[in-house]
């Protein structure tokens, strides 16, 4: 990492940032909410309650239906009566699953949604408590227990709970998720106005992604923010660039099994990026 006291953009840089760094860790967590939930699902088909199962759709459809109609900043007085008794229905729905299958994939699942849409409306006490509840079923995967805990705590974040934030994002998670955790440690320092434990925070997720050889844009424009330049990272060659490699060549095709192979490794163990 370099240092650079000369940071122009800075303010600019950690206004945007204030302002939108919340919104893109949540996406980020909701991705591999349902990267994780599909592999626990794949894991565990043979346990699945068709029940649960159509009742969790019905649950996406109509959330599906709802972040659409809310894209819309010309809403009528009477569409957004419609939106409000909608996502009531949302509420109740998601309530009725988990009091019937709470300790399911599907539940959590439900869980998920109506944290995002609580946050989506500044209700940041409502979102820690359904994921304090999501938090409290067992399935049996660290993954979906990591990305909950993370999200848990990007809440509390939000709230204005640093603390209780801190506490919760400093527990153990699998490897797979170290990157996204500093970082969520990062801007928790900051919120606390500890810049040098959020530049350490910074700079350990930097090159934890570089171990992956994955770069992330948001996590660079926090650093540069800080006065701090990372050195870049070199991203591994695309299957395309590296079959062209091998046709040029003559190699022997290892290089795109193992690319492949690495695409697949990111897909299952990073587990913080797929989504994030």
């Amino acid at each position: 990492m370099v240092q650079n006291t000369q940071s122009p953009n800075a303010d600019n840089s950690m206004q945007a940032l204030k302002q939108y760094g919340s919104y893109i860790i949540t996406a980020i967590l909701l991705a591999l909410a349902g990267y994780f939930g599909w592999t626990y699902w794949q894991e565990n088909h043979a346990r699945v309650d068709t029940v649960a199962a159509d009742h969790y759709a019905d649950i996406q459809r109509l959330n599906e239906q709802l972040n659409l109609a809310a894209q819309n900043p010309d809403l009528e007085a009477e569409a957004l009566t419609e939106l409000a008794a909608s996502r009531e229905q949302l509420n109740k729905d998601i309530e009725a699953l988990v009091n019937t299958h709470g300790d399911s994939v599907y539940a959590w699942q439900a869980l998920m949604i109506k944290a995002r849409q609580q946050v989506d409306s500044d209700d940041f006490a409502g979102a820690t408590e359904t994921l304090k509840q999501a938090l409290s079923i067992d399935l049996g995967d660290a993954g979906l227990k990591a990305i909950t805990q993370l999200r848990y705590a990007q809440t509390l974040l939000s709230a204005g709970d640093t603390d209780a934030a801190l506490s919760t994002a400093t527990n153990d998670i699998p490897v797979s998720f170290e990157a996204s955790q500093q970082e969520l440690l990062g801007d928790i320092y900051l919120a606390q106005d500890d810049k040098d434990a959020a530049i350490n925070a910074y700079e350990n997720a930097w090159e934890l992604l570089r171990d992956r050889q994955e770069t992330r844009a948001v996590l660079a424009l926090k650093l540069e923010s800080l006065g701090i330049v990372p050195e870049p990272i070199e991203e591994p060659a695309s299957l395309i660039q590296a079959n062209s490699t091998q046709i040029n060549t003559m190699a022997e095709p290892l290089a795109i099994e193992s690319d492949s192979n690495a695409a697949s490794v990111n897909n299952n163990n990073d587990s913080d990026s797929a989504a994030q």
